[in-house]
């Protein structure tokens, strides 16, 4: 039984990725919309949520299309077989709940229902990695690896919110099974916020540069550009690029980055183990390639409970670590 019990903690508190923040401010549900406008127009699009129907923005699409959302209650693994059912039968299911749920907990399910056949699924997980106050139990530090290590799997992480629309759309397009790995927005959009472009298997560029390269995915890329600003003021260009589908990598995209910059490090809010960097770093070797090189991400341990802020931080996570790991990977 999932740790988390009465109506999953009332909604994950009403909060969503349990960040702290201020309550009052209006945050757009980005992912909600998206969903919602994707299935006005593709009625193939059916939504199953595991009990945490608004901390996943799907109460958006329950309150429009009620005929075609499903709540099963708190029984992913039984969630994914339903989904996997349902994909036979012509539907495009997407299903919901928080990222080490979606992932560790119906792992074998997920395996032979829908990895297996390649049924049309797509899982959505949110607060990965360590955006969440609850510690151990709802920190998705293996998600990428577990779903990287399936076969016929594909896995996206936008960059932020302006990016989830286009990551849905993605999905949408992909005939097969999808993870997507979600963070919620934590306050309001800028008023003129603008949708950034997702490719199926390609990389883009963030920023330019000369002196070396940071490889980052979800969350990372907003501190590896932070990262690259104070390197700016140490005399050094870096450019970033944003991985936001991590299977299929764009191996392509990282040689030829390779092949420019003889520095390169990889961010991702995920162990080092079997991730974004593991999968830089296979690329790498097989095509023969020798840059000096490092990961930043969670160090193969278990991480405590605390605000985001604080945990990227405390576990080597944050601008001032990709810094550092910078100028070791230039040193070498």
């Amino acid at each position: 039984m999932n740790a988390m019990t009465s109506n999953q903690t009332a909604e994950a508190l009403k909060v969503g990725d349990f960040n702290t923040r201020n309550s009052s401010a209006p945050i757009r549900r980005v992912y909600g919309e998206a969903l919602l406008k994707a299935a006005r127009a593709d009625d193939r699009i059916v939504a199953l949520s595991a009990d945490l129907t608004s901390a996943t923005e799907v109460d958006l699409f329950r309150d429009e299309l009620p005929k075609r959302f499903f709540q099963v209650g708190i029984a992913e693994a039984n969630m994914i077989g339903i989904a996997g059912g349902m994909a036979r039968g012509g539907d495009m299911p997407f299903v919901h709940t928080f990222s080490v749920f979606a992932t560790r907990r119906c792992y074998d399910q997920i395996a032979m229902q829908l990895a297996y056949p390649r049924c049309n699924v797509k899982i959505v997980g949110f607060i990965p990695g360590l955006t969440t106050l609850l510690g151990v139990s709802h920190q998705a530090i293996d998600d990428i690896a577990l779903m990287r290590a399936l076969p016929n799997m594909t896995i996206i992480e936008p960059a932020d919110a302006r990016q989830i629309p286009a990551a849905v759309q993605a999905a949408v397009a992909h005939d097969g099974p999808v993870y997507l790995r979600l963070r919620r927005a934590d306050g309001p959009p800028p008023a003129d916020m603008k949708e950034l472009p997702l490719q199926r298997g390609e990389l883009a560029m963030l920023r330019e540069g000369t002196d070396g390269v940071i490889l980052a995915c979800g969350l990372m890329c907003a501190i590896a550009e932070m990262a690259a600003d104070r390197l700016a003021r140490q005399g050094l260009s870096v450019a970033v690029a944003n991985v936001a589908t991590l299977k299929p990598l764009d191996e392509a995209g990282v040689t030829a980055l390779a092949k420019r910059f003889a520095t390169v490090v990889t961010a991702e809010n995920h162990s080092i183990i079997g991730g974004l960097g593991s999968a830089v770093a296979e690329c790498l070797l097989e095509a023969g390639l020798r840059v000096g090189f490092e990961r930043v991400g969670v160090r193969d341990c278990f991480a405590e409970g605390g605000s985001t802020p604080y945990l990227l931080n405390r576990y080597g996570l944050d601008a001032n670590a990709i810094v550092a790991a910078f100028l070791r990977a230039r040193g070498r």
